[in-house]
């Protein structure tokens, strides 16, 4: 292990700027915190790239297993005093575990096969909204998630936290073109259902076939008229009450849950 006490040390000073997108996306890194995170990163065997932990946490005898695999499974390991592990963590109470990974890069192709369960997402952006739909998605047997251009990042530390490690365990792909993403999508003969409120027929009144993919609208607008086109029917969502429209992450986990229901009652 190498110990760090210096807040100007250039390892400590790069993950500082994790913390904004635009150098995660340069450097194709992210952090993760907390020993729940850390735990799943190394249940799932994912490489940690740099392994940081606090003093205190390092001295309790109750988080020697959890560092010893954690370090058994990273490149590097530091150790930094209490006070600068608080600089570089993005939680006002942090635990005293974090590490650095790899973004793992996805491409349409490697998602797409003869069953597919795929939701789509039209720049969705609230970090919490994200994190929920990757947790309900890996939940629900979704096979990938693809987000389009105006999303939120799902390396953000609050979408991160949000999946509650799910963001391990399922695909998720960036698309700069959603509507060129959906047509390739067509394409395996996946049928596209988008979720809105002009939609013909309640969502749960459809039959779904095996391959089916899912368009969840913006917060705010919902989902843009040219993706929303590009749908094969326009599903709604009753709202008998007087509530003008759903959270995403709600309407995603109701068309989801909707999918398995009716897949377990064919078995």
């Amino acid at each position: 292990m190498n110990y760090i006490t210096s807040p100007n040390n250039n390892t400590v000073k790069e993950v500082k700027q994790l913390k904004e997108r635009r150098y995660r996306e340069e450097k194709g890194l992210f952090f993760i915190e907390g020993s729940r995170f850390v735990e799943e990163a190394v249940k799932e065997n994912i490489t940690l790239n740099k392994l940081f932990i606090s003093e205190k946490f390092a001295s309790d005898a109750d988080n020697e297993d959890l560092i010893h695999r954690a370090s058994s499974k990273s490149h590097d390991t530091f150790v930094l005093t209490d006070k600068l592990f608080k600089e570089i963590s993005d939680t006002g109470n942090p635990q005293g575990i974090l590490a650095v990974i790899s973004v793992k890069q996805y491409l349409l192709h490697d998602v797409l096969n003869d069953n597919s369960f795929i939701i789509l997402l039209d720049a969705i952006q609230d970090p919490g909204n994200m994190g929920t739909i990757i947790r309900t998605a890996d939940a629900a047997g979704v096979t990938a998630i693809i987000a389009s251009k105006g999303s939120v990042d799902i390396y953000n530390p609050k979408v991160l936290r949000s999946t509650m490690g799910s963001v391990f365990r399922i695909p998720v792909v960036h698309s700069e073109n959603i509507e060129s993403a959906i047509a390739e999508i067509k394409k395996h003969g996946i049928k596209i259902y988008a979720a809105h409120l002009d939609g013909e027929t309640d969502y749960f009144n459809i039959d779904y076939p095996s391959n089916s993919a899912f368009i969840i609208g913006n917060e705010a607008n919902g989902i843009s008229d040219s993706v929303a086109s590009c749908a094969d029917m326009l599903v709604k969502i009753p709202m008998p009450g007087k509530a003008e429209s759903l959270n995403a992450s709600i309407a995603a986990a109701l068309l989801m849950y909707e999918v398995i229901r009716q897949r377990n009652m064919k078995l």
